[in-house]
């Protein structure tokens, strides 16, 4: 098994720059497609990002495409979330995940494993 502790978020203005990080404990961090998901207040948990193992692959939802970035350093067993050009309607409770690399690019919930989540805010 992984746990997954994610860090990183806050308060930011409009406009601004977060970066989200996800350190893995447990297993080591190559055995795992992961992705990051986020859920608003009164919302449904949404899909944000997802990379493959080696980094090679990634993909994002329409909304946060050419603003977020995610990257993987299996090094450090830690994956990222580059978050730029934020906007009020990206204020939720973010959450890094995992589930096996043999699976590919997940772009659904059907993750095995999950973070406790931390709080984004962004003010207008």
């Amino acid at each position: 098994q992984v746990q997954l502790v994610e860090s990183g978020g806050g308060l930011v203005q409009a406009g601004g720059s977060l970066r989200l990080s996800c350190a893995a404990s447990g297993r080591t961090l190559s055995s795992y497609t992961m992705g990051w998901f986020r859920q608003a207040p009164g919302k449904e948990r949404e899909f944000v990002a997802a990379i493959s193992w080696s980094g090679g692959s990634t993909s994002y939802a329409d909304s946060v495409k050419d603003r977020f970035t995610i990257s993987r350093d299996n090094a450090k067993n830690t994956i990222y979330l580059q978050m730029n050009s934020l906007k009020p309607e990206d204020t939720a409770v973010y959450y890094c995940a995992a589930t096996s690399r043999r699976r590919g690019i997940v772009t659904g919930p059907q993750y095995d494993y999950w973070g406790q989540g931390t709080q984004v805010t962004v003010s207008s």
